[in-house]
């Protein structure tokens, strides 16, 4: 160990050392998101120049890596452990504005995902608490919505306890004059009776504000707001920011 600082501590091989070296450098590259990086420190160790120089630049580069920052449109295997991140894709959360559809103000929000279990879902509430602003953005979509040609919450995997189909104010099948499934749906009936483009892009704009906020802010679908929440949203238009 001639070019560490400290001593091997007793029964320590120096080649224990050497891999214990490498197996830091690989978690350091992998919580910068250079996996592949992190393949050049892992498995057996490469032996000659080129693989000496290759380490070398994988070095220096790891050295100047910035802490990267997660975007609410990252997937979810790229923020959370493999087995969390595999059981969320298997119920359609694939990323972390998904995600971010369940955390923000619901009780047992894990309940309705296989697999997950409490454990799991305090990770998952640990790195949203870390990283707060991921519930900031979607929140701001309710501030800066604009109308477009694709709905946002299109985009987005909504579970099914906030989408509207089992809605407290829904009315029974049998009575109901629409055909429509969930809140989404609803409003696009309801949005078809307006012929003026112009009147469709205000209308949808509005909607889509109301559907986010209920999700985001209420925890609710669109069809399960009280009077209370009515009353909520008139303070939320008063004042947005």
């Amino acid at each position: 160990m001639r070019y560490h600082s400290d001593a091997p501590a007793r029964g320590q091989s120096s080649r224990g050392v050497i891999g214990a070296i490498r197996r830091d450098i690989a978690a350091f590259a992998r919580s910068r998101h250079r996996d592949d990086l992190a393949e050049l420190f892992v498995g057996p160790a490469r032996k000659g120049p080129a693989a000496a120089r290759a380490m070398a630049a994988a070095i220096e580069q790891l050295r100047n890596a910035t802490v990267p920052v997660p975007l609410i449109g990252d997937g979810v295997g790229l923020w959370l452990e493999p087995r969390v991140a595999v059981v969320l894709r298997n119920a359609g959360i694939k990323t972390l504005a998904d995600l971010t559809l369940r955390v923000p103000r619901r009780r047992r929000w894990w309940a309705g995902i296989n697999g997950l279990g409490v454990a799991g879902a305090r990770r998952i509430e640990a790195f949203f608490a870390a990283h707060a602003d991921l519930t900031d953005r979607a929140r701001a979509l309710l501030v800066t919505l604009v109308p477009s040609d694709v709905l946002p919450w299109e985009k987005l995997v909504v579970p099914q306890e906030v989408d509207g189909s089992k809605g407290q104010h829904r009315a029974p099948r049998a009575s109901c004059v629409l055909r429509a499934n969930n809140d989404y749906e609803a409003v696009q009936a309801w949005l078809s009776l307006h012929e003026a483009p112009a009147t469709q892009r205000a209308y949808r704009k509005e909607a889509e504000r109301l559907i986010l906020w209920a999700i985001v802010e209420r925890g609710v679908a669109l069809s399960s707001l009280a009077t209370e929440d009515a009353v909520a949203y008139r303070a939320f238009l008063r004042q947005p920011s």
